[in-house]
């Protein structure tokens, strides 16, 4: 007796109607939803003994291997089933890439394009969707039907061992808040770094072990935390390792370039800059202005469209930096060698050409493709202290004399004047905390932010003037609903806005300069701050609120943003910048300006590259929050000079004054007394003794814990008076409620839209 698997397939009865296997084939692979058994029939429009030979059919069809699945929903073997789970594993060019999330089939997993609707929320990597696939010409596609929750989420941690011996998960993201229980250690060991998944569908299944990172506590452990949690590449793969050396070999010299190698030409950055983008030159033109130089490193000659170095760097974005190291775009024989601007070097640039009238404004500019050699690399302090010394040398005398110019057009154009904090952490030779502390403002960090900026608008008016592409970068003015909200909460404060005018940043300066209390100008500040919107990169052009600018665009770092690189291409057509072919056995694509496919959807990109800007600003700031906590940790148990930055009905936050920490203040610890929160005045109000906690209030705090795998602090009030420096100001009650504040933006007090200092220059 032939047993099941070897016999021969089974032959349903000649029926009229009834599909081939090849119709069957082509219905499932075709059809725009799930082919299940119904489906099938319905569409072959048969009935009765039909659909019992057709459920016969496919039942021979599968036990061939032909198809796949159960009777509600069939897919070709080794295929994809018509609706599936997908995770998105990647984006490219601004389009988010999946994968299917189980996969038992033979050979690598496919992978999908999503195509997302406008009005769904943008897709980021790691993110599961429920998802209706199809194949097509150019490959796999998904149409995203909704999205699942996350699994992986907080799936790194720290593994510890109860008292019984069992091994758990400790989180590491402190929006995680219990510990998972590991159901396959490997070959980890308890108090180690590790990335986990989910080996079930339930959470009590437990998690798994998949690698281990080592010890959490190690110098540039939280850094790779933040790595591993945003998913941010930081391995090159061996393709762009290796055009980057054949373009290492590219050949440099005058006969295509203009030669500025002759002007002293200096880059000014801050000490410990690891890649030099940007220098200026400047002197007198003898009518009262300036002529200005703005030289920036020509990465386009390096990284063309089309090569392997391209399609890494727009996976990414841009660089990221972490106080022990930097992810950058660029592989660093390019980053950190031949594209860098550095001392005594000839190095290829575009230089920006720039006519500074005496009235600061810029009246002409013209781009070229130079060669330069910097005269000398400056760190900020250095270049203010020749300075203020009162004998600068011609160079730094010129370039502060066409400064004072272009900040009086500044003043006159009276941006957003917010001055935000940046916190430094200083390491040592061993990769432990020496110093955490705010970074000085100085005129020095001024005077080259608006030659950026100089540079920039010209960039953009260039491009325009050629109704070429342009990247612009887009800030916009307040949406009504913000100002709204910043209305209501300047009302509790005892002051006005009227919605009725036109709303500029000047308004919100006079209102900040009207302010004479420093605690309460800090506090309106946030407040001001949180009514901006989030600045990104677009091609269409809706000018930049905060800069109060009517066409903007980056062009000065290219060595480390995507979107200054495309700039650059733009500027190399529109003017017609092109360099000779590289020798062909270099094996480098031949031109350098704007690839095609950007020129036509240029929109994609910069929807991408806003997103990668985005990741990399929430992982630099998990991990100085990381390692404030690392800082402190040793210190639980004192007291700190603190000030109120966000309430909510469950306590507040507060972070130390000159050093940033952020922490909680539950109102759990107030003690017995029950405290009221008026959302409008943000606000928490004891019910007995009237004791109030509100944003802006300084006030002395114990720290109680110092978590540094989560970057997460403790406050306590020490005592029932908390110490609190009141404004003497007390809010008049309200009939109306302002919208409630959300717990981010209550605990930092600022949405991070718009960065300002360091290497953020001309943001």
């Amino acid at each position: 007796m032939q047993n099941k698997k070897s016999r021969a397939p089974r032959r349903p009865q000649t029926v009229q109607g009834l599909p081939s296997r090849e119709d069957i084939l082509q219905f499932i692979q075709t059809a725009d939803g799930p082919s299940g058994k119904r489906e099938i029939a319905k569409a072959f429009g048969l009935k009765g003994n039909e659909k019992i030979a057709l459920k016969s059919l496919l039942k021979d069809m599968a036990e061939e291997g032909l198809i796949d699945g159960k009777k509600t929903a069939y897919h070709r073997m080794g295929g994809l089933p018509k609706v599936t789970v997908l995770k998105v594993v990647a984006i490219e060019d601004g389009e988010p890439v999946a994968e299917p999330e189980s996969w038992e089939a033979e050979g690598e997993k496919p992978r999908l394009r999503l195509i997302e609707k406008k009005s769904q929320a943008a897709l980021k990597r790691g993110d599961r969707v429920l998802a209706r696939t199809e194949q097509t010409d150019k490959g796999w596609r998904a149409h995203p039907m909704k999205k699942l929750p996350a699994r992986s989420e907080g799936l790194m941690g720290v593994v510890e061992l109860d008292g019984a011996g069992k091994p758990w998960l400790a989180p590491v993201d402190k929006r995680v808040r219990q510990s998972a229980p590991i159901a396959d250690l490997g070959e980890a060991k308890p108090g180690e770094l590790v990335l986990a998944e989910r080996v079930g569908k339930s959470e009590r299944s437990g998690v798994k072990v998949v690698e281990v990172i080592g010890d959490p506590l190690a110098p540039g452990a939280f850094s790779l935390i933040a790595i591993a949690k945003y998913g941010i590449p930081h391995i090159f793969p061996d393709e762009a390792i290796a055009e980057a050396n054949r373009a290492v070999d590219l050949p440099l010299s005058a006969e295509h370039r203009e030669d500025l190698r002759h002007l002293p030409i200096v880059a000014i950055d801050p000490a410990d800059a690891r890649d030099h983008d940007d220098a200026i030159w400047a002197e007198p033109n003898g009518e009262g202005g300036y002529r200005a130089v703005v030289a920036i490193a020509d990465v386009s000659a390096y990284v063309r469209p089309g090569g392997a170095l391209d399609k890494e760097a727009r996976k990414r974005g841009n660089s990221v930096y972490f106080p022990d190291r930097v992810v950058p775009m660029l592989p660093e024989v390019l980053s950190a060698d031949v594209c860098s601007l550095v001392e005594g070097e000839d190095r290829a640039a575009m230089a920006c050409h720039l006519t500074i009238s005496p009235e600061g404004k810029v009246t002409g500019w013209r781009f070229t493709r130079a060669l330069v050699r910097i005269a000398h690399n400056i760190a900020y302090e250095d270049a203010q202290a020749a300075v203020d010394g009162g004998s600068p040398p011609d160079h730094l005398a010129n370039l502060w004399g066409a400064w004072k110019l272009l900040f009086a057009a500044r003043t006159a154009r009276d941006p957003l004047d917010l001055e935000l904090p940046e916190r430094q952490v200083r390491l040592n030779d061993e990769g432990r905390i020496e110093e955490i502390k705010l970074r000085e403002r100085l005129d020095a960090h001024r005077v080259v932010e608006d030659f950026m900026i100089a540079a920039n608008v010209a960039a953009a008016k260039a491009l325009e003037a050629k109704t070429a592409p342009v990247v612009y970068r887009i800030h916009e003015s307040p949406s009504r609903e913000k100002l709204v909200n910043l209305r209501e909460y300047l009302r509790t404060q005892g002051r006005n806005l009227a919605l009725g005018q036109v709303v500029t940043p000047g308004l919100f300066n006079r209102m900040l300069k009207d302010i004479a209390d420093d605690a309460e100008r800090e506090l309106v500040m946030e407040a001001v701050l949180r009514s901006q919107m989030q600045a990104f990169y677009g091609p269409q052009n809706a000018g930049h609120f905060g800069l109060a600018l009517g066409s903007y665009a980056h062009f000065t770092s290219p060595i480390r943003r995507y979107s200054d690189l495309l700039v650059h291409r733009a500027l190399v057509d529109a003017y017609r910048l092109e360099q000779p072919a590289p020798p062909k056995k270099l094996g480098l694509p031949d031109r350098t300006g704007l690839a095609e496919r950007d020129r036509e959807n240029l929109s994609q990109i910069t929807d991408a590259i806003s997103q990668t800007e985005r990741r990399a600003m929430e992982a630099e700031r998990d991990t100085i929050d990381r390692y404030v906590a690392a800082f402190l940790s040793e210190r639980v148990g004192e007291t700190f000079s603190a000030r109120i930055t966000g309430v909510q009905s469950f306590g507040f936050f507060a972070t130390i004054l000159g050093l940033g920490g952020d922490g909680l203040v539950p109102v759990s610890t107030l003690g017995r007394e029950h405290f009221r929160y008026d959302e409008a005045a943000q606000m928490l109000v004891g019910a007995d003794s009237g004791t109030r906690y509100a944003s802006g209030d300084r006030l002395v705090l114990k720290l109680a814990e110092a978590n540094p795998l989560t970057g997460a602090l403790k406050f306590e009030v020490p005592g029932s008076e908390g110490g609190v420096e009141r404004r003497g100001f007390s809010p008049p009650p309200r009939e109306k409620t302002a919208p409630r504040q959300s717990r981010q933006q209550g605990k930092r007090g600022r949405p991070g839209n718009i960065r300002h200092q360091g290497r953020d220059r001309g943001r």
